[in-house]
């Protein structure tokens, strides 16, 4: 890796380079239909990609595509002549900054600016946490852009007083750059605090403004540290919104998160360690249920926004009772608790199942892989915070012979 004092960073207007982490950060962010900025704050951005006002799935999508090309280099003319492209292909109407030169080339400027800014300071975080570079260099200095045409003087102030911090320090999880629209600051790592340098920030620096809910010199939804957001905030934020989306944009959402998290590769893992480690308790997350208004009506309740969960204690239950029999069941193995997604999602037949020893629905689904049949229970929790279908139990049948 490059010395990060030095590494090539993008210059936001031209965006001519780019390096792997911006990329792979923009690449996992989920379209996410919306109406207004608002609707998306804060760290939800570093996992869902939104144009405010941008509500259908393919509009965004187009939108999505001319981001992913700007930031691969793309000038800002290329994507203003994108930009005016899709909104012409699309019938979009209505959008803020349309009907005048100016206002048109403000909207595309945020739109291309945030989003460079943004996946910078992100792919930024990335390298600024690689290891080995943190033995080398633990501290992190806040550079201010002496090329904005109206720079912010509490930015100015934390550039020029050299403000020089550990990497952990909580300054960083709410004042990493970019702190605003347009903000073009950023942060190096070193080796240590220079004489000179100030390795304290300034008296009331996490002061909260009531008018914007942020420190003084942060934006209002700008509290964050790009790149920090963890899967638990993600799903958190989509269940949310599954439960006020139309069913059509909610399974498209839902699908899109699931292709997100990759099941496939953490599942086997989870299941080695709940078998060898019975004192676990946390459940896994496998996304969320995409065809709520088929599984809703098996389970009798509204699961828009339910998330489909394997806890720790599924596998051994399964482990259990449910190995050889002697009529074509054989045992499931670590690999083979990946396809749960699939198998609820993609069945090839749901039904109602009885009730749970909680008293709960259940849904039984069944779906032939490769020659097998895969038939998973999963008891359906209901209220605020549970919103779920864990399994209870699954069963494989191989071919009869």
């Amino acid at each position: 890796m490059a010395e990060l004092g030095s590494v090539a960073r993008s210059t936001v207007e031209g965006a001519r380079q780019q390096f792997q982490e911006q990329i792979e950060f923009l690449r996992r962010k989920l379209n996410l239909p919306s109406e207004s900025w608002r609707d998306i704050q804060r760290a939800a951005h570093d996992r869902a990609f939104m144009v405010a006002g941008a509500a259908k799935a393919d509009l965004l999508a187009d939108l999505r595509k001319a981001v992913d090309q700007a930031v691969q280099g793309g000038s800002i003319g290329e994507f203003r002549k994108q930009f005016a492209d899709i909104v012409a292909k699309r019938g979009w109407t209505g959008w803020t900054g349309e009907g005048s030169q100016a206002g048109e080339a403000w909207r595309t400027r945020v739109i291309y600016k945030t989003n460079l800014a943004t996946s910078y300071a992100a792919g930024r975080r990335a390298q600024l946490l690689d290891p080995a570079l943190l033995k080398r260099r633990p501290f992190w200095r806040y550079v201010h852009s002496d090329s904005v045409v109206h720079p912010r003087p509490i930015h100015k102030q934390w550039g020029d007083m050299r403000l020089t911090l550990r990497h952990d320090h909580p300054f960083w999880q709410s004042h990493f750059p970019p702190n605003d629209f347009g903000c073009e600051c950023r942060v190096v790592a070193v080796a240590a605090p220079r004489e000179g340098d100030s390795s304290e920030p300034p008296d009331g620096w996490d002061a909260v403004d009531p008018r914007t809910g942020t420190p003084a010199g942060v934006g209002e939804g700008w509290d964050y540290a790009p790149g920090a957001r963890t899967d638990d905030d993600l799903r958190s934020f989509v269940q949310d919104k599954l439960i006020d989306y139309p069913p059509a944009i909610g399974k498209a959402l839902s699908a899109d998160v699931n292709r997100y998290i990759n099941v496939e590769d953490l599942v086997p893992d989870f299941v080695r360690n709940v078998l060898a480690d019975r004192q676990r308790r946390d459940p896994l997350w496998l996304g969320f249920v995409e065809r709520a208004d088929w599984v809703g009506s098996a389970a009798g309740a509204d699961v828009r926004g339910y998330t489909i969960l394997l806890p720790a204690e599924a596998p051994r239950h399964v482990d259990a009772s449910h190995g050889f029999d002697g009529s074509g069941q054989r045992p499931a193995m670590p690999q083979d608790y990946g396809q749960l997604e699939s198998v609820l999602n993609d069945p090839d037949a749901l039904r109602a199942g009885e009730k749970s020893r909680n008293g709960n629905p259940t849904v039984v689904a069944t779906k032939a892989i490769n020659g097998e049949t895969f038939r998973a229970m999963w008891e359906v929790l209901a209220g605020k915070r549970n919103r779920s279908l864990q399994l209870s139990s699954q069963v494989i049948k191989t071919a009869q012979k």
